[in-house]
């Protein structure tokens, strides 16, 4: 059987599905059509319901719970991992309600989880994830920054105003669910458990054979150091990406009854049965 398969080419990413795309473990009777793309593009490529398999921003689930369910494997949940409010050194304090704010992607945790902590900020632009430090250095506005981005902005003359992760967290007491794989619903159940094994043995293979940074993860992470590609998989690929777990569902959970209560869509159906069941 033949599947499409969306997923960034970041190092998280192509660390959980290296072993599956390239054949490194056994992939049964599956083969799958990979397409690499940024997280806005899978995110908006979900509400059209495109892809069999992909990855997206928890911040969208709530606009494809009627095309896809969520995989127990392969999400990005975690503490310490959240987006990052900064500006450039040299601005002045100003509210951040007064600034134009580049976001990246409008159906990002990203976003959610801006809107949570500022709620009066309406001015925003919505920028490639990798546009972003370079809007914020031309003193553009404030900038929202995700990936890899958390571990350069420093050294770019670029200072932190808020961690929105850690403001998730003292909020909710949850991980941060930044993103996930989902699958679509009108595919049989037998084919979802499958493959949500699949990219379990990917990341297990990957877990195994780690230090090593493989030639695909090196391919695709364009000319980030090795430093940054470590750091990028230390952060994202945890044990939630194994298996989401009971606390990892009610961190989802959590995140659309916020999404109802300041919906920027249609209302989100809450309940456990958004998730793959044996």
């Amino acid at each position: 059987m033949k599947l499409t398969l969306g997923f960034s080419p970041c190092p998280n990413d192509t660390f959980i599905f290296d072993a599956l795309v390239n054949h490194k473990i056994d992939t049964k009777d599956f083969d799958f059509e990979v397409i690499l793309e940024d997280v806005q593009t899978l995110n908006q490529w979900a509400i059209e319901g495109k892809l069999a398999i992909t990855k997206l921003s928890y911040g969208v689930l709530p606009l494809v719970l009627d095309k896809y369910i969520v995989l127990n494997s392969g999400s990005a949940l975690g503490k310490g991992v959240g987006p990052l409010l900064i500006k450039n050194a040299k601005l002045e304090t100003v509210p951040v309600d007064e600034l134009l704010i580049a976001i990246p992607g409008e159906n990002t945790t990203a976003h959610l989880l801006f809107s949570m902590a500022y709620p009066n900020a309406k001015n925003k632009i919505f920028l490639r994830y990798d546009e972003i430090e370079n809007f914020v250095l031309a003193n553009k506005g404030l900038g929202v920054i995700i990936h890899e981005n958390r571990f350069t902005y420093e050294s770019k003359g670029l200072k932190k105003i808020i961690d929105l992760g850690d403001y998730w967290e003292q909020t909710t007491g949850s991980a941060i669910p930044l993103g996930g794989i989902v699958i679509r619903k009108d595919i049989n159940n037998g084919t979802q458990q499958q493959i949500d094994g699949l990219i379990k043995s990917s990341i297990e293979y990957a877990f195994a054979n780690y230090p090593e940074l493989n030639d695909y993860i090196r391919m695709h992470a364009q000319e980030m150091s090795e430093a940054v590609m470590r750091q990028h998989i230390q952060l994202y690929v945890n044990e939630y990406s194994l298996s989401l777990g009971d606390k990892g569902k009610e961190a989802i959970l959590t995140l659309l009854n916020i999404h109802n209560e300041n919906p920027s869509g249609p209302a989100a159906t809450i309940g456990k049965d958004i998730f793959l069941t044996c």
